[in-house]
């Protein structure tokens, strides 16, 4: 057992500068933030890179429910399409009149399990085949997301979400935004393991091109560290086409082909050259106060979600935290997006891009403008379907071998709010161990029961209630963000203000509280250099 450093000692070694890293509110080492921009070529190939991260989840999200609705593989292309095509405008309306901050809205897993439980309902009814029974589905699912928008369009601009947030501190940030990260490990190595010849030199390639070959030339430096992701995709997707046309997926297991082949999804030859998708494609939506109810579960696990993301994006993208008033009318307008999909006839409602918020900090730009551009890619290639398909046909395990970068690299922006804390606290620490743990925990237990049992442990006879609380305790950012606030809030807040990061929190709150908190990102660069330093 070591002995314990004198306070003399210890005050001695902070004079002489030993602990040298004060907390800063932002990110030194930021090459753009929100309000500055790269040169235009790089602009169009970093947005290009995001579009080519988000795409990864609509791919699977699509690929997972498409088969259950009994559609085939050109009515995959198109669920895909008309994602893309909402994601496009989802992003471009938050980036421009919600938060403003650069984070991409695209489909969320949140949404599984209402539509899970709207394919089975549906299924049970007869139907001549697996298309119409598609087109049924996918009305209901229409009709859900169309009614179930109105709860956060009510919470967003009657200002609920705000008045919540402001229970909201620096230590119950910690927990949440690192399980929006930690929280999503499912996607990542076990989903790389799958096909383990092409997912492990994607992500080994991914670090050592990224992190140790920049370093070798200082004309490589830039290149290297924005761009590594799309070189890395190139090379990987060149040996897994290699591998396919070899033969060496010939004479394995069904599941393996499915994971590693470059030919097995599809989409391809089934995507039409031109198709734009307009409002109900699918037909008139319908309405069922069960597949409504069940649906609204996952617009508020979305609305947790995007937040505890909202605060993950403004720290990497050189932004002070988002004030209340901000995250409601971000939410208000995440709800008008969901609308827009349930009249569209996008499989599930919208959510931030937790990858593309990881793509931010491992490229070092927070530039909006780029998230912007990127919309202009969504929108492209799901108008233009076979071009959109091309790229729809990367293997997941490539996915999976980015997303263990991007994910880690959320997880542990949430970490770097914790300088704002006391870190000797022993309330602090209860707080973040119990709130962490039951974070991964709790939505483990409800995964594991689902995938044994068939059904979530919920099981009434109203299926609604079922849905709404498999889907809240099957999200990890929600239940560590409920558990963090509700413990931080009730736990000797007397005299854990100051530990909690309260004085540093409360100027973010209100809309004059720091000069920053939105108007700042509309000055002018001159401007803002006109600002002390000390301010910024």
């Amino acid at each position: 057992m070591g002995e314990a450093v004198p306070v003399g000692l210890a005050a001695a070694a902070t004079a002489r500068g030993a602990i040298a890293y004060p907390p800063t509110e932002q990110l030194h080492e930021l090459e753009y933030c929100i309000h500055s921009n790269p040169p235009w070529p790089e602009v169009i190939i970093l947005a290009f890179q995001h579009y080519i991260v988000m795409l990864g989840t609509i791919a699977m999200i699509s690929t997972l429910l498409v088969p259950q609705m009994g559609g085939d593989h050109g009515d995959k292309a198109r669920v895909i399409q008309t994602l893309l095509f909402m994601s496009g405008l989802n992003t471009l309306i938050q980036t421009l009149v919600g938060t403003r901050l650069p984070t991409v809205m695209g489909g969320s897993f949140a949404f599984v399990i209402p539509v899970v439980s709207i394919i089975d309902n549906i299924a049970s009814r007869p139907f001549e085949d697996g298309h119409e029974r598609f087109v049924h589905t996918m009305r209901a699912i229409q009709g859900a997301l169309i009614v179930s928008s109105f709860l956060n369009i009510i919470i967003g601009y009657s200002q609920s979400w705000g008045m919540y947030t402001r229970y909201f501190s620096p230590l119950a940030m910690i927990p949440a935004v690192c399980v929006v990260g930690l929280g999503r490990f499912e996607r990542g190595f076990p989903q790389l393991a799958k096909c383990v010849e092409i997912g492990l030199p994607m992500l080994l390639l991914l670090i050592i091109i990224q992190q140790y070959l920049k370093h070798l030339h200082p004309r490589a430096y830039p290149i290297l560290e924005k761009f590594a992701l799309l070189i890395c995709i190139v090379i990987v997707w060149s040996l897994a086409a290699i591998l396919t046309a070899g033969g060496a997926y010939n004479n394995v297991h069904e599941k393996t082909k499915e994971h590693c082949r470059t030919d097995r999804a599809y989409l391809i030859s089934s995507a039409p050259w031109i198709k734009i998708p307009y409002p109900f494609q699918w037909g008139a939506p319908t309405f069922s106060a069960s597949h409504v109810f069940g649906m609204m579960g996952a617009s508020l696990v979305c609305t947790f979600e995007s937040t505890n993301a909202y605060y993950a994006a403004s720290r990497l993208a050189g932004a002070t935290p988002p004030p209340p008033h901000v995250l409601s009318r971000s939410i208000g307008w995440q709800g008008i997006g969901m609308l827009l999909n349930g009249i569209f006839g996008a499989a599930v409602g919208p959510s931030v891009s937790v990858e593309n918020v990881g793509l931010l900090g491992v490229t070092r730009l927070g530039s909006r403008r780029v998230v912007q551009i990127s919309t202009a890619f969504m929108v492209f290639f799901s108008i233009f379907g076979k071009f959109g398909a091309l790229f729809a046909s990367i293997p997941f395990p490539i996915y999976a071998a980015m997303y263990c970068v991007l994910f880690g690299f959320v997880a542990a922006s949430g970490v770097s709010f914790i300088q704002f804390t006391n870190n000797n606290s022993m309330r602090n620490m209860y707080i973040l161990g119990l709130s962490l743990f039951l974070g991964i925990s709790v939505p483990q237990y409800f995964n594991e029961f689902s995938a044994s049992a068939g059904h979530g442990p919920v099981k009434t006879n109203a299926s609604w209630f079922n849905d709404i609380l498999n889907t809240i305790f099957s999200s990890g950012p929600t239940v560590a963000l409920m558990v963090a606030t509700l413990v931080d809030n009730t736990l000797d807040m007397v005299n854990s203000c100051r530990d909690r990061g309260v004085p540093w929190w409360l100027p973010f709150q209100c809309k004059k509280g720091d000069m920053r908190n939105e108007e700042f990102y509309r000055l002018p660069l001159n401007v803002k250099e006109m600002i002390p330093h000390r301010f910024l």
